[in-house]
């Protein structure tokens, strides 16, 4: 987490939609470049769609499929996480769903940021049932998301926003929330063990 004395969060982007011909990409490509330019961040970008993550949970007790058993170390290693998903019918995609649930211990006591995507509503219907998810995975959701209201209008043919000095303000903004909570977090569970 230190590097020459300064804090280093292990930041986790997750691309929550499969989809073919997704948006996706172009959304988290955009931000996990934002994030990459940050010397306090180490980022990983985990994108659902090329892990392949059984769409069945196993049973208790069971072995986890070998898929599941290759994610598994990036998401424990994370100190923190940003989920980027589209709405799909006031929702977040299934595959997000199932990748969250193959996980329990972790995301716990960890913060996790947003950035969605959609139509009119931006993707923030999403994001407000993903807090509901992660609360209760005892993760810690910060307040400040990104969203893209009309996405498919809001980049150019590059994948570059079209107002980039107001999102990429609300990208540090929100990247600036996870990197004072995955730190504060990362304190507290190397001096305490977490008990949910």
């Amino acid at each position: 987490m230190s590097e020459g004395g300064n804090t280093v969060i292990k930041l986790a982007i997750i691309i929550g939609s499969t989809r073919r011909g997704r948006f996706a990409p172009v959304v988290a490509n955009w931000f996990a470049d934002q994030a990459k330019e940050r010397d306090d961040l180490d980022v990983d970008v985990l994108d659902l769609a090329e892990v392949g993550l059984p769409d069945v949970l196993h049973g208790f007790g069971e072995e986890p499929a070998e898929e599941v058993r290759a994610v598994t170390p990036r998401l424990a290693d994370a100190d923190a996480f940003v989920v980027v998903t589209p709405e799909y019918n006031h929702s977040f995609p299934a595959p997000l769903k199932s990748a969250i649930d193959w996980h329990y211990t972790e995301w716990q006591a960890k913060p996790v940021g947003f950035v969605s995507y959609g139509g009119v509503g931006g993707g923030l219907r999403a994001v407000e049932q993903l807090r509901q998810v992660f609360a209760e995975l005892h993760a810690v959701t910060v307040r400040d998301t990104v969203s893209f209201h009309g996405a498919w209008s809001r980049f150019d043919d590059d994948g570059a926003p079209l107002d980039p000095e107001g999102v990429n303000g609300a990208a540090k903004t929100m990247l600036d929330q996870l990197v004072w909570w995955g730190t504060a977090l990362n304190e507290a569970r190397s001096k305490r063990p977490y008990g949910a």
